[in-house]
């Protein structure tokens, strides 16, 4: 029987300052601001880990943190190794949550382990962990008409936000699925799922 893995600390990417917010490189930071939302997390500045940190306990009756790199994106390895190194986490517990264009918008995909598939946030906590061994949830943002760049650092369509909104309300439920039951578990209900524009169907 294979080992239940259960997340301690869960990881949103994006660039700090305002004029990224909202943009679609900044979906992880969306989604643990969504879920410190729901749990009543607050967020503190904690320049040790160059990070935005929250903590709490969390719907399991676990304590659980959350993190916001503040490193900027291709950095990011340095604060999660920072946060991971103090507090004495092992790999498998840290789950972190990006934007991928390899996915449409409207789905999601959670996996145990991977490469970093081009994302540079990814290559960062790769290259810090020394492992690709530990969860990670990615979030469709799709791949546009644009260059990469442009693409993932412009914002999403009207349309677009609806099914977002949506995204980051079923990220709460799969990353609280991970929480009770383990991240396959999540996986298996959640990686087929998409959410599509209502007006289009």
């Amino acid at each position: 029987m294979s080992l239940v893995i259960i997340p301690q600390l869960i990881v949103g990417l994006g660039n700090p300052e305002n004029k990224y917010e909202g943009t679609r490189h900044n979906i992880g930071f969306a989604a643990v601001e969504q879920i410190a939302n729901k749990w009543n997390y607050s967020w503190q500045d904690n320049r040790r880990f160059t990070g935005l940190i929250s903590e709490g306990i969390a719907p399991n009756k676990q304590k659980v943190r959350l993190l916001k790199p503040l490193t900027y994106m291709n950095l990011s390895g340095q604060s999660v190794r920072a946060v991971v190194d103090w507090y004495k986490y092992s790999p498998e517990t840290v789950l972190v949550i990006y934007d991928d264009m390899d996915l449409p918008v409207g789905k999601m995909r959670m996996r145990l382990a991977g490469s970093d598939g081009g994302h540079n946030g990814m290559k960062s906590i790769i290259a810090h962990l020394g492992t690709q061994k530990f969860p990670r949830l990615r979030i469709g943002i799709g791949r546009g008409n644009k260059e990469s760049i442009n693409h993932v650092l412009g914002r999403f369509s009207q349309p677009q936000e609806q099914i977002i909104s949506k995204v980051l309300a079923q990220t709460v439920d799969c990353i609280e699925t991970s929480l009770f039951e383990g991240v396959e578990k999540a996986m298996s209900l959640y990686n087929n799922k998409i959410i599509e524009d209502s007006n289009q169907i």
